[in-house]
């Protein structure tokens, strides 16, 4: 089983940015996922700089994969996903079906992103026709519901499900974190840079609830499969993905690589994993559960 580190979703400082991926060059991962996927206002890293940090990350013996922006709205995003697409050096993510379409009118095999949700055997098998060799699950698929995907999976697919990090769970045309501060979208200050690990929101009661990261909506408790390693093994999952945070990323990596090579159980790279991790964990969409439960802290599967 492979360790992908997923986009960053959030928007940091250039000089946090490039600090971030010099330390995951000497991570324990075998993938990492490039690009800016939830706002194109967000521009310290353009795309070159991307690429550069791509060759830099693919030298250092990493699989680089460059993600697209999952909402296009502009014909200025369309030239940049055109020109993703067509990059003839890193493989793609597709994060929509513009993208999707793109890669498969130049006969180039690519990922399908979680974003284009993909629930059913016909619709895999209606990905890897436009050239997908790589899926990753919907955030709130089932291991029961992975069963018959799994089944039916097509020669040569990999599946990837996302292991580790607060849950992106909805995009909008909105920016909520220019809202907080009454500024309109386009006027946004980037304030969104303040915020690390986005905005927490809370329920009147005091409890975390959701996190506010400009046009996106995650989780604000932290999904964690880690405990769920031999599950996913069984179920014959090829990779596993861990979402960046601000703090503590490399180190969560370690966690995960420790445990899927034996050199730590489950149990005692979780008890480890609690202090770095910014909000409680959750795993129960992968029980058919609501997302926000957590069932194998509460002993209730094994």
């Amino acid at each position: 089983m492979k360790l992908a580190l997923g986009p960053n979703l959030y928007y940091w400082p250039l000089d946090k940015q490039q600090e971030f991926y010099t330390a995951i060059a000497d991570s324990p991962v075998d993938i990492v996922y490039l690009g800016e996927t939830v706002c194109s206002r967000r521009h310290l890293m353009r795309l070159p700089d991307w690429l550069q940090l791509a060759q830099q990350l693919q030298d250092a013996g990493k699989e680089v994969v460059l993600s697209t922006q999952t909402l296009i709205e502009s014909e200025s995003d369309l030239k940049t996903l055109r020109r993703i697409t067509g990059n003839n050096t890193f493989r793609v993510e597709a994060n929509d079906m513009g993208a999707a379409r793109l890669l498969h009118e130049q006969g180039i095999t690519f990922v399908a992103g979680q974003t284009l949700n993909i629930y059913n055997p016909n619709t895999l098998k209606l990905m890897a026709k436009l050239g997908a060799m790589r899926w990753v699950l919907p955030m709130e698929m089932s291991r029961e519901a992975l069963a018959p995907m799994q089944a039916a999976q097509p020669d040569g697919m990999e599946t990837e499900v996302f292991a580790y990090g607060r849950m992106p769970l909805a995009f909008s045309a909105r920016c909520f974190t220019a809202r907080h501060y009454n500024l309109p979208k386009d006027d946004c200050q980037f304030r969104c840079i303040e915020h690390a690990d986005g905005m927490t929101l809370k329920t009147r009661e005091g409890e975390t609830f959701l996190v506010l990261n400009g046009i996106q909506t995650q989780s604000a408790k932290v999904y964690n499969l880690l405990g769920e390693l031999a599950g996913l093994t069984e179920a014959g999952v090829d990779i596993l993905r861990v979402s960046p945070q601000a703090f503590h990323t490399p180190r969560i990596l370690q966690l995960f690589r420790d445990a899927m090579d034996g050199l730590a159980t489950p149990q005692q790279a979780l008890q480890i994993m609690q202090k770095l991790m910014p909000e409680a964990a959750c795993d129960g969409y992968w029980h058919g559960k609501p997302g926000l439960e957590r069932l194998y802290a509460e002993g209730t599967v094994e």
